[in-house]
Order: structure tokens, then sequence, then C-alpha cells
């Protein structure tokens, strides 16, 4: 809690209730976009060790992303199913046309998102971690206004 807001004046601020569908359509969205991130982040993960590795393995997703093998091997099954990757026993992971596609668009809003904070002199270190959350979040309308502000530079 910022230190510039006391409990008092949070306390003092009425809360509407949620009209019980509206809560439901909410959670159920934050689901699907917590799904979303997952496999953005898996696919960029993929693209950047066949990049660097010339392969992507389960091994080196799972050290890449701290899970474990089995985490990666469930998350694979739903990207493979989803179209964004192809996997066979004991091979190399490979992205689709639409994997490649999703990796480039998310390596584009990370890099985005890290110039736009990194220009109101906020360190590399610290745009780089926040950049992680919020290129998962960024609305394409905001998104745009981050890149025309940068053009400006």
């Amino acid at each position: 809690m910022s230190r510039n807001v006391s409990k008092k004046k949070l306390s003092a601020i009425p809360l509407r209730p949620r009209p019980p569908a509206q809560q439901a359509e909410n959670l159920r969205r934050s689901r699907r976009d917590r799904a979303a991130e997952t496999a953005q982040d898996y696919v960029e993960a993929i693209a950047d060790l066949s990049a660097s590795l010339g392969e992507a393995r389960v091994v080196d997703l799972a050290r890449r992303l701290g899970v474990t093998h089995v985490t990666v091997n469930r998350t694979l099954a739903r990207l493979q199913t989803s179209g964004y990757v192809n996997t066979k026993p004991y091979r190399a992971i490979f992205l689709t046309d639409s994997g490649r596609t999703l990796a480039a668009e998310c390596k584009q809003r990370h890099e985005t998102v890290t110039a736009f904070l990194r220009s109101l002199g906020i360190s590399e270190k610290v745009a780089e971690l926040d950049a992680e959350g919020i290129e998962h979040h960024v609305s394409p309308e905001t998104l745009s206004a981050f890149e025309k502000q940068l053009r400006k530079r």
C-alpha cells in the first residue's frame, strides 16, 4: 500500500457490489488471459531456445521457465492442440507457423514495452521485469500509443 494513502481513506471508498454475472464473466476472462499468457511465454521461450541453441527441448524449457518437465509436457500438449507447436517424444519442440507468428508478436510487444519503460528513465533491469507482466495485458490501443511516443523521441 502506498504511504500516501492511509487505510482510513481506503476504507472510506464505497465499494459497489458487482452483479454475479459480471463477476463470473470477469473471472472467466481472467482464466483465459492466464492461459494465453502461458502460451505466449512458452512460444517465446521456444523461439529463443531454437535461435540460440538450434533446438528447444523439454529440459531446456523447464529450466528457462522455472517449472518441472511434467508442467512443460502438459502445457506442450495444450499448445499442440491449439496449433502452436509440433512435438514428438524425445525430440525437439518445433513451432508451427501460428506459433512462430505468436512468438514474433510477443517479442515485439515485449521490446516495445521495455523501450517505453526505459524512455521513462526506468532502469534496464526493472524495465525488463515489469515488461514481462505488462506485455501480456497491454491493449493494442495502449501499445500503439507507446509506439507513437517512442517514434517522437
